[in-house]
C-alpha cells in the first residue's frame, strides 16, 4: 500500500505520501489531487530507481487528513501531519538520505542539459534555468535553518556540496520525531525532496 495523507486547504489539496518522501502533487479538489498524484508515478519512479530502492508502491490509502492555509493555496505542501512527529528509525532514515540524494542528482543532471531560457507559463511567466537552480538552492539553504543548521550565502559549488551534505548526515540519522529546530525530520525530508523535484518536473516540462 502507499500511505497518504491530505492537505486541505481553503481553495487547493495536496495528496502526499508517507511512504515516498516528496511524492506530493497539489489539485482543486481531494479527487483531483489523488489523481494528479498518481499521474506521477512513472516521475517518482526514476528518483527510486536512482536511489537504488524497489518502487513497487501499491494503492493509495488515505491515513491522514491535515487542514492546511494559504501556503497550501499558494502551492507549498505547509502543514505537517501528526504521524511525522514519531520517531524515525534508522532505516527509515537512511531510506530517505538515499531518495534525499537521488533527488538532488536527477535534478543536478537535468540543469545541465537544460536551455537556459525555459518556455513561458501561460501567462508568461517561470523563471528561467539559472533563476530556478538559484532559487532552489536558496530555499535549501532556508530549510536547512528548519532542521538546526546555518549557512551562509552560498557562493561556490564546494558551498552547496558541503551544506547537502550536512543536511543529509541530519537526515539520514535516527530522530526522535520532534521539532526543536523548527521541523521534524519527516516533514523536512517530504518538504526539501519535494521542492527539488516540482522544479525538476517543471524544468523538464518547460523545456519542450
Amino acid at each position: 500500500m502507499n500511505h497518504l495523507y491530505l492537505e486541505i486547504g481553503p481553495k487547493k489539496v495536496f495528496a502526499c505520501s508517507i511512504d515516498w518522501p516528496g511524492w506530493c502533487r497539489i489539485g482543486g479538489s481531494e479527487d483531483q489531487a489523488i489523481e494528479a498524484f498518481l499521474t506521477y508515478e512513472p516521475r517518482y519512479r526514476v528518483i527510486a530507481d536512482r536511489a537504488g530502492l524497489p518502487f513497487t508502491p501499491g494503492d493509495p490509502v488515505i491515513t491522514e487528513h491535515v487542514k492546511g492555509d494559504m501556503t497550501t493555496d499558494f502551492g507549498a505542501p505547509g502543514a505537517i501531519p501528526p504521524s511525522d512527529h514519531t520517531p524515525v528509525t534508522e532505516a527509515e532514515a537512511v531510506r530517505a538520505a538515499a531518495l534525499l540524494t537521488a533527488a538532488w542528482a536527477e535534478f543536478d543532471a537535468y540543469a545541465t542539459v537544460a536551455p537556459e531560457e525555459l518556455r513561458k507559463g501561460p501567462r508568461g511567466g517561470g523563471r528561467d534555468r539559472t533563476k530556478m537552480i538559484g532559487h532552489v538552492t536558496e530555499a535549501e539553504r532556508a530549510y536547512a535553518r528548519k532542521i538546526g543548521l546555518k549557512h551562509k550565502p552560498l557562493k561556490s559549488p564546494e558551498d552547496l556540496t558541503a551544506m547537502r551534505a550536512a543536511i543529509t548526515e541530519t537526515l539520514g540519522a535516527p530522530s526522535a520525531g520532534g521539532a526543536e529546530q523548527g521541523w521534524p525530520a519527516r516533514y523536512a525530508t517530504r518538504r526539501i525532496i519535494w521542492h527539488v523535484l516540482d522544479h525538476l518536473w517543471e524544468m523538464q516540462d518547460r523545456s519542450t
